[in-house]
């Protein structure tokens, strides 16, 4: 049963759409709260406006009778005394909450008389006023005028808003939220006068009302065409891979390597990915073929000697007089030599590493010379000296003796084996003074089965694997092995390895007679 989201587009899409959602909910908390904030600063801008009017009037003398306050829906006004005694509001209010004064009726009508000045001591009398005394008549009629003359400024003192308070009002049944801002007058008669003028939250409320119901319809709606066209294009980048996903399952079932999954002609991951795909099935398929090619090679080199081993145990079991037996043995041993080659090769493609004792290349070569005296063409040792390399003795010695007896083969009359040092690297070079390899044949030797002479006997040369194992061993050393054309116009065969000390793993940097195709396949299957 398939789980739900279990596909990459579904979990792209659902992502997506996660992502969003929490942005837009994050943006419209925030939305709110600045337009809350925005005019609610509005409301209390007008209320402190128009508690400013009210308390102007009061400084300039206006009667609390005579104010004329607005009405208490849009703009609600109390004037309360240092007690919190009622003294004028607006009529028609109700109810009202949020001014610490619930009262909507003052206990008694506001006066109709302009509230007086709060006298202020004047100095002490002198003795030359009371000479003046009878010319000020005039002046004590001029202070019963309680009337401000225009342009005068005011009596009393108005301060700055006290604060912001929220609450209620109440005007023919219907409640509206409002801010009230609270001013103080003082300097005159009766006071101070506190002033609470209230602005309504009613446009604010519905502002923020509406864009919630906006954002409460637009926000799903808009998920969904996020998920939608996550989905879609999620699908669409996603079809190449789900091609690719197809043809391989098609080349695992029918086992044809030959096939090649399609390649988008983008640029992008997707084009690289088919790219890389269709590169690890061509060496796969060269790989097989050359394991297929191999096991028909080994099967066709190991058949004659089986065969001929047979025979000669057929014909000895029925004429033993006639029992060659050292024919016998010279198969015997030509079949275990094949065998043993054919296991060191699975061994070195199954990754095998070489190991990392420290040995003397000169002693490994002049042990290995001493030991073939018995020759058809002695081999003339050029060693001086101890040169020491890191790898295993075992496969180094195999590849000494697989490059003698290759020379042995081809001599005429010569064998040379010399060691010498270049640099970082240590240089075993075997020459002959034989026909020596054509130059478009020197990377094709090395291939494995491979034996340029083919009218030359079997029993006369090898299986054509000894050039391929020690190339082979060479490249698990860190090292390389080329051919050339030797002084004596025989093959000239030079192994390059990294002296002790260096990582044996380092690319080798070549000699002049690496820098053909033999270096360059070398380099090219290190980075591979």
């Amino acid at each position: 049963m398939r789980r739900p989201f279990s596909s990459v587009r579904s979990r792209a899409a659902l992502a997506a759409t996660a992502v969003v959602a929490v942005a837009l909910v994050a943006a419209g908390f925030a939305l709110l709260f600045a337009l809350r904030a925005n005019l609610t600063h509005q409301a209390e801008g007008k209320a402190d406006q128009w508690s400013n009017e009210v308390a102007q009037r009061i400084a300039n003398k206006v009667p609390l009778g005579d104010l004329d306050l607005p009405d208490g829906e849009d703009r609600p006004v109390q004037v309360t005394d240092a007690k919190g005694k009622l003294l004028t509001a607006s009529e028609d209010m109700q109810r009202i909450t949020g001014t610490g004064v619930s009262a909507v009726r003052p206990a008694s009508p506001p006066p109709t008389t302009a509230p007086t000045p709060t006298p202020t001591p004047s100095p002490a009398p002198t003795g030359d006023d009371d000479d003046d005394s009878g010319g000020d008549d005039d002046s004590g009629d001029d202070q019963d005028d309680d009337s401000p003359a225009p342009g005068a400024p005011a009596d009393g003192v108005v301060s700055s808003p006290q604060g912001h308070t929220e609450g209620s009002v109440t005007v023919d049944g219907r409640t509206v939220d409002h801010v009230f801002s609270e001013r103080r007058v003082t300097g005159l008669s009766g006071g101070p006068y506190v002033v609470h003028a209230g602005a309504s939250l009613g446009p604010q409320q519905s502002a923020v009302r509406a864009t919630k119901i906006a954002l409460l319809i637009g926000l799903p709606a808009l998920l969904v065409v996020v998920g939608g066209v996550t989905w879609l294009v999620t699908r669409r980048a996603l079809r190449p891979v789900e091609g690719i996903r197809r043809e391989m399952a098609a080349i695992t079932a029918s086992e044809d390597l030959t096939r090649r999954v399609p390649e988008p002609g983008t640029h992008d991951e997707v084009a690289k990915l088919a790219r890389t795909t269709n590169e690890t099935l061509t060496a796969l398929e060269a790989s097989v073929e050359r394991q297929r090619r191999f096991v028909a090679d080994a099967s066709h080199e190991l058949r004659s000697p089986i065969a001929s081993l047979r025979t000669q145990l057929e014909v000895g079991a029925a004429h033993p007089e006639l029992l060659d037996v050292p024919g016998a043995v010279a198969d015997t041993v030509r079949l275990q030599q094949l065998a043993a080659d054919l296991l060191l090769l699975a061994r070195l493609d199954a990754g095998e590493q070489a190991g990392r004792t420290r040995l003397d290349l000169a002693a490994l070569v002049r042990e290995e010379v001493s030991q073939r005296s018995a020759d058809r063409i002695p081999v003339t040792p050029d060693v001086r000296g101890s040169v020491e390399v890191s790898g295993s003795r075992g496969q180094l010695a195999r590849v000494l003796g697989n490059l003698l007896d290759n020379a042995q083969r081809h001599a005429a009359g010569e064998v040379r084996a010399a060691v010498r040092r270049e640099g970082s690297l240590v240089v075993l070079a075997v020459s002959d003074d034989g026909a020596g390899v054509p130059e478009a044949e020197r990377e094709r030797i090395f291939e494995r089965f491979v034996r340029l002479d083919d009218a030359r006997s079997r029993d006369d040369g090898g299986a054509g694997l000894g050039l391929a194992i020690a190339r082979d061993v060479a490249h698990r050393h860190g090292g390389t092995l080329d051919v050339g054309r030797a002084e004596a116009g025989g093959a000239l065969f030079e192994l390059r390895l990294p002296a002790a000390g260096r990582d044996p793993h380092r690319p080798v940097p070549t000699g002049a007679s690496a820098l053909g195709a033999a270096s360059a396949q070398v380099l090219g299957d290190r980075r591979e």
